[in-house]
């Protein structure tokens, strides 16, 4: 894939605001024939920008979910101590996102727990175990301030 242009990030910006756009909508919104945004949205998808589309669930009408945002130091930085512990958390689909850092910490991790008791079996089977674990520091969300914009705005700069 060779580098992306305003076109296709701008393509990008509107699709992570509504991914169900209708692609002559999008096409009007980039300044492109429909046919040529669709031929965008294929090389971004074949190139592996694009990598999925999918569906944000309001927990609350379905199920009651918290997430838990985790902050992990390892014993040491080194590429072995991160490979295997990164092999480790990939094991676990408990954990929903993982992120190598900067900072304080080594990785920033988010789990959804239904409650206090379902995190702490997650901590003591999952967490602790995981290999090259100096800290653990957890916080729980109260609510996910982005997960309710209002639908078909956009973010205008």
């Amino acid at each position: 894939m060779t580098a992306l242009d305003a076109i296709d990030r701008n393509i990008l910006r509107l699709l992570r605001l509504d991914a169900r756009m209708s692609n002559a909508r999008l096409a009007a919104e980039v300044g492109l024939s429909p046919s040529a945004c669709l031929r965008r949205i294929k090389l971004l998808e074949q190139g592996g920008v694009i990598r999925g589309y999918t569906a944000l669930v309001d927990t609350s009408t379905v199920e009651a979910t918290i997430a838990v945002i985790i902050n992990i130091t390892l014993e040491r930085q080194t590429e072995d101590y991160l490979d295997r512990f990164e092999a480790a958390v990939r094991r676990h689909p408990e954990i929903r996102e993982c992120f190598l850092m900067t900072g304080g910490s080594d990785y920033l991790l988010r789990v959804e727990v239904a409650n206090a008791g379902e995190f702490e079996r997650i901590h003591k089977e999952i967490l602790s175990a995981l290999p090259g674990v100096l800290r653990i520091h957890s916080s729980f969300s109260i609510r996910n301030v982005l997960a309710t914009r209002p639908k078909g705005r956009t973010n205008r700069t």
